[in-house]
């Protein structure tokens, strides 16, 4: 659950605090990295898991992953720190899978069964035996009970006990992906198709046994700021309150500084000049060319149009990403840089290792992992003076908006009708990658024609992105008071607007 501190996000966040801690302190790194399972989970009895060597052999395949390394095939014996010169390098880009199951940590969770819980009352009536089409319910030490061999699902016992005593188990990962994409192996632990998967993490959130991680470039990404290169973060929208109550915008420049890097820059910059993008985009290419345009800042959206809906692969809008062009931008004004994009987004960490990107951004953290690193150099928030508080760089209040389900299409619309007032724009639009699909095989049933369609792959937008520390609701508050902050709104009024031409070069 978001905002709030679980078994499983402690345990995510001290791996990432020992990742960047072993990255800043140095040292014979393969030591300490065997060193830290028994430092995260000490003493000799299990306070998550039935066995301790379980707990910690858990921890020790997250560690790997937060070190961009693979996890270990549990039939072959590999130290824990096998291949770690593969991760001691400033300069490391995702090798797939980026989401992985940890197999020995799956609960094998019952997949679509349903069944009696120990609320039955054994009533008179019993309209769960009565309703059900196939006499799969039967009633045994006076309380009913479910032949799971004749049971169809159907659910309809679900929906007629009066008591709510009957139940569907499903399995939280599946249930959450929006793509189908997770099933069983043989043994009947969570499986990845990754023909199917677009990255989103919401598999990943929805774990409640921690038996899903994504890999990460933390230990990379603090290698990059102890050399001479300077490292320049592109800070995502979504974060206003993500690093707690105390970690004001204007804090924001004062805070990376303390962990090495060089400044911030806003990627509402970016979203701005992707507006821009789009909005020309749409008046030239609806309906002239294409039906119809869908958005292209969210990479779970547009890979799920291309994986799953390849026909309309040529309706995505060919602007660059926001994260891109915050990146561009920033090497345009100081070539020889780096960028680390922060965000909510599991899924731009594949974006950035395109090859048409990875020139473009070198890393890419989520607020979690960043939030490991405010740990790690003991950055308080509340210890900033004023004297250094900085406003962050200028960008438009539908920029900000990015963040929110909503908030891309309607920026975009706004800048058509700044362009030419006379335009109808139809908008459709919808968050989830269930949803999305949905609303996909309505545009191939001709229902959307002319329209722009935005998609985002979390429900509720960016706010919702795997990398999130924040309650969702409370998120869309927070972000739309800061848009509120804004100087101007529409992203035509954006100052850095003359780096567009230069960055399409």
């Amino acid at each position: 659950m978001r905002g709030l501190e679980t078994g499983k996000t402690r345990i995510r966040h001290q791996v990432f605090t020992a990742i960047a801690q072993m990255a800043y302190e140095g040292g014979n790194y393969a030591e300490t990295l065997e060193r830290l399972p028994y430092t995260i989970i000490p003493g000799e009895v299990a306070e998550y898991r039935d066995s301790i060597f379980t707990e910690r052999a858990v921890v020790g395949e997250r560690l790997r992953l937060a070190l961009g390394l693979d996890a270990r095939k549990y039939s072959t014996y590999h130290q824990l720190s096998a291949h770690l010169d593969e991760a001691v390098v400033a300069e490391k880009y995702y090798n797939p899978p980026l989401i992985n199951v940890i197999k020995f940590a799956c609960n094998k969770c019952p997949d679509n069964v349903v069944t009696v819980t120990d609320a039955c009352q054994g009533c008179l009536e019993h309209p769960c035996m009565e309703i059900c089409p196939k006499n799969a319910i039967v009633k045994k030490n006076g309380r009913a009970k479910i032949l799971q061999s004749d049971c169809i699902r159907c659910g309809k016992c679900v929906s007629a006990c009066p008591f709510h005593a009957i139940t569907r188990m499903e399995r939280p990962c599946k249930v959450a992906c929006g793509v189908g994409c997770i099933g069983s192996d043989e043994l009947g632990r969570a499986e990845i198709d990754y023909s199917k998967c677009t990255s989103c993490g919401q598999c990943l959130v929805n774990c409640p046994f921690g038996a899903i991680a994504d890999k990460s470039q933390i230990f990379q990404t603090v290698l990059a700021t102890k050399e001479e290169t300077p490292v320049y973060v592109a800070l995502a929208p979504a974060f206003v309150g993500q690093f707690g109550p105390n970690a004001a915008p204007e804090k924001m420049k004062a805070a990376f500084r303390r962990l090495g890097f060089k400044d911030v820059y806003e990627v509402g910059i970016g979203a701005d000049l992707c507006v821009m993008e789009e909005a020309e985009d749409f008046l030239k290419e609806v309906p002239a060319k294409h039906k119809f345009m869908v958005t292209s800042c969210c990479p779970s959206w547009s890979d799920m149009v291309r994986k799953h809906f390849p026909e309309f692969a040529e309706n995505i809008s060919v602007a660059l990403t926001p994260m891109v062009l915050t990146a561009r931008m920033i090497k345009k004004k100081y070539p020889n840089s780096k960028v680390v994009f922060v965000g909510p987004c599991d899924a731009k960490k594949l974006e950035a290792s395109r090859r048409s990107v990875r020139s473009d951004v070198d890393f890419v953290l989520t607020f979690e992992e960043v939030l490991g690193m405010f740990d790690a150099k003991g950055v308080d928030m509340a210890d900033i003076p004023p004297e250094e508080y900085e406003p962050l760089s200028s960008c438009g209040g539908d920029a900000r908006n990015f963040a929110v389900a909503g908030g891309v299409a309607q920026a975009v619309v706004n800048a058509i009708h700044r362009i030419d007032p006379t335009r109808e724009v139809k908008v459709a639009r919808a968050d989830g990658l269930e949803e999305c699909k949905k609303l996909l095989m309505m545009a191939k049933a001709g229902k959307y024609d002319g329209y722009l369609l935005e998609g985002m792959a979390c429900p509720g937008g960016c706010v919702a992105g795997a990398g999130t520390l924040q309650p969702i609701e409370k998120s869309k508050k927070t972000v739309a008071s800061y848009a509120a902050t804004a100087p101007y709104e529409n992203a035509l009024d954006n100052q850095h607007k003359d780096y567009l031409p230069l960055i399409r070069e």
